[in-house]
């Protein structure tokens, strides 16, 4: 893993905002950092910055100073994709002051609200869009009439729709109110509709659905419209759960 041309194990692991240069000399000594899947602990070890694997506790550290993330939550109406021909809005409107190419990470149909990521990292992209990783997606739907433990139970044994079944990985009741109800679905699949189709298969159907959660991303306060740029830790996370 020693790189003789490359920078001090330590400056990369500051530079990516880690903490000062001693802080992380402390934390390679503790044996807590490795590099491309081996614990370093010497101090002395150089690394290539642009091909380097490292992780910090078992959490991909983010070295390309250009990469960014961003958790965007999509209003109602606007359409998943950067350009749509038909003159809707869409998602570009919303990130037109980011100088970045960004790629969005899945969709969401039009009238369902919430977060959907966005990168300019080509392979974090392709990684949390593939179904082989099967990175969660929780949603908070608000369905018509009262969802009984019965109802709960059916979806969470999975239900056969006509393109296979949806076995969602959790489905609880959140509350009730006078002829409706508010139930959270996580599910690792993106089939088209999937939510609103699982819970209309059941008898109640959807009047509003937001998802709230991407893998370890969560929705958060963020307000309709807006976008936050993630942290460091969170884009690690993140690419630490597909295997980066």
């Amino acid at each position: 893993m020693h790189d003789p041309d490359g920078t001090r194990l330590q400056k990369v692991l500051a530079a990516a905002g880690l903490g000062s240069r001693r802080a992380c000399e402390n934390l390679i000594a503790s044996g807590r950092v490795t590099v491309d899947g081996s614990v370093v602990t010497e101090l002395g070890v150089r690394v290539d910055p642009r091909t380097a694997v490292i992780h910090l506790d078992g959490m991909r550290v983010q070295l390309d100073e250009s990469a960014v993330t961003i958790a965007l939550n999509k209003p109602r109406g606007v359409v998943s994709t950067m350009h749509d021909e038909n003159g809707r809005p869409s998602l570009a409107d919303l990130v037109a002051d980011r100088p970045e190419r960004l790629f969005h990470v899945g969709r969401l149909d039009a009238e369902t609200e919430g977060l959907l990521l966005l990168t300019n990292d080509g392979e974090l992209a392709n990684r949390l869009a593939h179904p082989a990783h099967g990175v969660p997606k929780t949603y908070l739907a608000e369905v018509e009439g009262r969802v009984t433990p019965g109802t709960l139970a059916r979806l969470q044994a999975g239900v056969e729709l006509e393109d296979g079944p949806v076995h969602p990985d959790k489905v609880r009741l959140v509350q009730q109110v006078a002829g409706a109800s508010l139930v959270e679905v996580v599910l690792h699949e993106g089939r088209n509709r999937v939510v609103r189709r699982l819970l209309e298969e059941v008898g109640h159907p959807v009047t509003k659905l937001v998802r709230t959660q991407v893998g370890p991303i969560r929705l958060g306060d963020l307000k309709p419209g807006r976008t936050r740029v993630l942290s460091r830790t969170e884009v690690g996370s993140l690419m630490t759960s597909v295997g980066l």
